[in-house]
């Protein structure tokens, strides 16, 4: 059983994708990101000014950050204005690249100054506030436990759904790819046919006009 365990922990494949990055004031910065459907995906993010008078970054509240998010058929399933500080949660309908979107609301009111943005983004159990369930649901330490092996195991069942959802994408388009250049050959074969027999054609009539057959 404990080798089970072990080995369904190195299953998971949960997303973890912390990092910080700068954009304009004005600028909007978009990722993408593989999720399976029904998971859960939470960002956790951050936005400093730059100060030139310091030459570093520091906090402004008053900086709010539009968050967008939008699934694989372009439909947008989040937009909303956060503070300078915050947490966005949302969860996949659709599996697939979801591309989210952050940019600040302001207009240029610091002269088109730098922002830098703290960024993490969590998908899968990751994305569980374990703590906040524990004392929800009055939880001790072997349910809590438990209740976070389920959620990797079917974490794990979605992210292998979506594997094969992606394979069978990918075979459609093999697929469809393949077909298209049968199709071509064929037509090369049929044009290269028609030019031959009307290059012979048109010899033929011209020996005949020069009177060489």
């Amino acid at each position: 059983m404990r080798l089970l365990i072990v080995a369904l922990l190195g299953l998971a494949t949960t997303t973890v994708n912390s990092l910080y990055f700068h954009i304009a004031e004005t600028e909007k910065k978009c990722f993408i990101e593989e999720i399976p459907d029904e998971t859960m995906v939470t960002g956790n993010y951050k936005v400093q000014l730059y100060d030139p008078n310091t030459k570093g970054y520091g906090d402004y509240p008053n900086i709010g950050m539009h968050v967008e998010v939008k699934d694989p058929e372009d439909k947008v399933i989040l937009s909303k204005l956060y503070t300078a500080e915050g947490r966005f949660t949302f969860t996949s309908n659709t599996p697939g690249e979801h591309i989210i979107c952050i940019y600040s609301n302001s207009t240029a009111w610091f002269n088109g100054a730098q922002l830098r943005i703290h960024l993490d983004i969590q998908a899968g159990d990751h994305a569980q506030d374990y703590a906040q369930i524990a004392q929800k649901d009055k939880l001790n330490e072997l349910q809590l436990r438990i209740r976070q092996l389920l959620d990797q195991v079917d974490q794990i069942t979605k992210e292998q759904n979506y594997q094969r959802y992606r394979e069978e994408r990918f075979r459609q388009t093999s697929e469809s790819t393949n077909s298209r250049v049968f199709y071509w050959s064929i037509a090369q074969v049929v044009v290269l046919a028609l030019t031959g027999a009307w290059q012979m054609r048109h010899l033929r009539g011209f020996f005949e006009a020069k009177k060489l057959v």
